[in-house]
């Protein structure tokens, strides 16, 4: 059967009638895991101001954050596998509720140790909740049009980062004390702790808050019937599944692929507002704008990418977007002031479409092991915990946040690999594709 031309691809439906409301309801997860993450990432300035901390410190929250992703995805396989995609979107919502809920006791204690833990559950949660959401996307329709529809539902979850940017802006960032380490560092032990009290009120009001309004999502999921779209197969192995995606070298490298660019997305967005701080000379609230820029941007340009992609191959648009990325990362490095700000505020529209584009290039074809393979792809977000720790070591030892951009750089290099590699390549792995299904 010949390989179909991008013009009848680009023609293929998104999704049917009948599975359109289900569509809806799991792209609205997309945009709350995009709160998630973002809230996330302005948390590292939040807590190196409140508890005085350096950059590889409050590293660890990525590390927390991104390490659960990697450590409940493969059991979120396993879980949808025996059940249902609404199950495992029920259970990963749940979890993400309790991790909310665990930063009021943890703003108590008032320890690092506990938010860490809080945002580890929190994080474990929606380690769950992609892994079941991504392919349940993929399989909503025609496996013609699978990358594209995957683009069109991740295209909120910018709309998401935006709303958690916004909410971190105002409800934890501008709540901050104006002092800094070191008239903390003379204050008395009672005063600091009132100050580090009220910051820290903020920080589990707003998590609190988004766990409350998780509470009704997963009742009105709960509520609505959805599709199982279940694997179709004879039952098999875990083993059996594991050997032929290894066999898969399209899918390795796309996994591969996907722990650079996490890695690199992470930790260009950890760092964004700390970066802005030194060349603008901003405080945390002002310089959170430039990061709500970048979201924008980021959500603007996912749409205009997912457009694109009815008459340009997504492996060529992975490709030009890494391409375009590395020199943004070059002139954030080298370039000072507004020039390089400007330059990191760019790197998110290039980045718009990377995840959702390797998770669909990576994808084709598994057929069956859809689900397993899946939480591969989830299991790579790894790549988010590793890369930010990487950075702050580099700004911390060198004294220099611009140099340790040569990280993400690095990581989009590899991208664009993976992206020529699925064009050489794109002929024998659409037609395994074709023979499989």
């Amino acid at each position: 059967m010949p390989v179909q031309t991008m013009k009848e691809k680009g023609k293929a439906a998104l999704v049917s009638r009948e599975t359109l409301i289900p569509f809806i309801l799991i792209t609205s997860l997309f945009l709350l895991w995009g709160l998630a993450n973002n809230m996330t990432d302005t948390l590292l300035a939040a807590f190196k101001k409140i508890l005085s901390m350096t950059d590889t410190q409050t590293s660890w929250i990525q590390m927390a954050f991104y390490g659960a992703y990697f450590c409940l995805a493969l059991p979120a396989a396993i879980f949808i596998k025996k059940y249902s995609y609404k199950s495992g979107v029920l259970l990963g919502l749940g979890l993400f509720a309790v991790g909310g809920m665990l930063f009021y006791p943890a703003s108590i204690v008032m320890s690092y140790g506990f938010f860490l833990f809080a945002l580890y559950v929190l994080a474990g949660g929606l380690s769950i909740l992609e892994t079941s959401a991504n392919p349940y996307i993929l399989v909503m329709g025609p496996e013609e049009s699978a990358t594209r529809r995957l683009n069109l539902a991740q295209s909120f979850n910018p709309v998401g980062s935006i709303i958690g940017v916004l909410l971190s802006k105002v409800f934890i960032l501008s709540k901050l004390n104006v002092a800094e380490a070191e008239e903390r560092s003379q204050m008395s032990p009672e005063m600091l702790r009132s100050i580090q009290q009220e910051e820290l009120s903020s920080v589990m009001g707003t998590y609190v808050g988004v766990a409350l309004f998780l509470v009704l999502v997963w009742i009105l999921i709960k509520m609505t019937p959805m599709p199982k779209a279940s694997e179709l197969g004879v039952p098999d192995k875990l083993a059996n599944g594991f050997k032929r995606l290894m066999a898969n070298k399209n899918y390795v490298f796309g996994v591969l692929a996907q722990f650079f660019y996490v890695g690199a997305q992470i930790g260009v967005w950890s760092f964004t507002i700390r970066y802005v701080m030194q060349e603008l000379g901003h405080n945390e609230s002002d310089a959170s704008n430039y990061y709500l820029i970048a979201m924008f941007l980021f959500t603007g340009f996912r749409f205009v990418f997912t457009a694109l992609m009815k008459i340009i191959r997504p492996s060529v648009l992975l490709s030009l977007a890494s391409g375009l990325a590395i020199c943004c990362t070059l002139v954030v490095i080298y370039a000072n002031g507004m020039v390089g700000a400007i330059a990191l505020v760019g790197i998110s529209g290039c980045m718009s479409m990377m995840f959702p584009t390797i998770y669909g290039l990576a994808a084709q074809g598994l057929g069956d092991d859809t689900k397993l393979g899946g939480s591969g792809l989830i299991m790579a977000i790894l790549g988010g915990a590793v890369f930010p720790v990487i950075q702050g070591l580099i700004s911390d030892n060198l004294q220099s946040i611009q140099l340790s951009y040569y990280v993400p750089a690095g990581c989009f290099l590899v991208v664009m690999a993976y992206g020529i590699y699925h064009y050489n390549h794109k002929i024998e792995i659409m037609a395994a594709a074709k023979a499989k299904n």
